[in-house]
């Protein structure tokens, strides 16, 4: 992370907050870096921020989805992971990697959609039929037990 970034985290980090005209002269690749280094500070909160700044100026970005997507895991917020990680992979279309997915499928099967979960990865075995990481999330949603949430059965078929 090069010194002027660097600062600008220690100040965001001093004041609890992100001023956004300040953070408006980074890139998407020095909010990536900013996050990471506030997740390795134990600074969820202001890592969050930080993430949401950087979605504010670059909504686009496809480091910013990604960390954004992976603190919201983190954080064990299914609906925003699946919502930034799903703009991931709709923005980068047949460049989406396999691990974007089953992430994606991951945080699905934690929000209890394991249907969607199933479908991302079976879409994802057609691209990448011999991925070990795809493959074993794919057997891991097989084996998870049907979940009922508000009478509704959700069942891995």
């Amino acid at each position: 992370m090069h010194l002027d970034l660097q600062q600008s985290m220690r100040k965001f980090a001093d004041a609890q907050a992100v001023d956004l005209r300040e953070a408006s002269r980074f890139t998407p690749v020095d909010f990536r870096l900013g996050v990471q280094w506030l997740v390795t500070q134990n600074n969820m909160e202001l890592a969050q921020a930080l993430a949401e700044a950087g979605l504010a100026l670059y909504p686009k970005s496809e480091d910013i989805l990604a960390i954004g997507g992976l603190l919201a895991m983190t954080r064990e917020d299914w609906h925003l992971a699946i919502e930034l990680l799903n703009d991931l992979i709709i923005l980068q279309g047949d460049r989406a990697q396999p691990m974007t997915c089953q992430m994606l499928a991951r945080a699905l099967a934690c929000n209890l959609n394991i249907p969607e979960a199933k479908d991302v990865l079976e879409q994802a075995l057609k691209v990448w039929p011999q991925d070990p990481v795809l493959l074993a999330e794919y057997e891991d949603i097989l084996k998870a037990p049907a979940v009922t949430v508000a009478s509704h059965s959700l069942q891995p078929n």
